[in-house]
């Protein structure tokens, strides 16, 4: 699996894909960005190097000829988190001056499943355009947007259950996180506690 860190807020759901990946044994190629960088260093107290130990594999952001580079490389499909509005940009119009929208083109044109957590709000008609760009190409836009069935007791809950969310979007299951409709007593007490408000709505 590629990963991309971009310089949007929300560098933890970058740092979790790479753990949840490793958990489950499926080999990761990270690309972070400059911005990628700068955000490491404001939103968390890891270093550069212990970042790059989540990946197996790492590659500078202006490596074009690094093998993700390639469809010739296969890989499952890329994720981008967070994205940034630039980089989405990129992505949508082509620009592929950088690793991770070249690498995201690739798997656009391999026809690979790409996963952009945009972090970005509010949201103007360029945005909204490019969006529908990246998603008449194939890709998925994948806003980390919390739920709150399940009742999440912390913010680690809430990006929890984001990254399992775009992890299921490869057929990947982290078994950490509640799903709506599970028959265990939990869930059904949720259910109980949503439906009738969903159904006067």
């Amino acid at each position: 699996m590629v990963v991309g860190i971009t310089g949007a807020t929300g560098i933890v759901y970058g740092v979790r894909v790479l753990k949840a990946l490793r958990q489950l044994e499926i080999e990761s190629h990270l690309i972070v960005s400059k911005a990628g960088e700068m955000t490491r260093a404001y939103e968390t107290d890891m270093s550069a190097e212990q970042l790059r130990s989540l990946a197996d594999v790492v590659y500078s952001p202006n490596d074009i000829a690094a093998p993700i580079s390639s469809g010739s490389f296969r890989t499952m499909g890329m994720i981008v988190a967070p994205c940034s509005v630039r980089s989405m940009s990129d992505i949508a119009h082509g620009v592929t001056s950088g690793l991770i929208s070249r690498a995201a083109d690739v798997c656009l044109k391999e026809r690979r499943r790409l996963v952009l957590l945009l972090r970005e709000t509010p949201l103007h008609a360029g945005h909204l355009k490019s969006m529908l760009a990246v998603t008449e190409m194939g890709g998925i836009i994948a806003p980390p947007v919390p739920a709150f069935y399940s009742r999440p007791q912390s913010l680690d809950d809430l990006v929890t259950h984001t990254v399992g969310r775009v992890l299921d979007l490869f057929d990947l299951d982290i078994k950490a996180f509640p799903r709506w409709g599970e028959r265990d007593e939990e869930s059904e007490d949720i259910g109980a506690r949503t439906a009738a408000p969903l159904r006067q709505a």
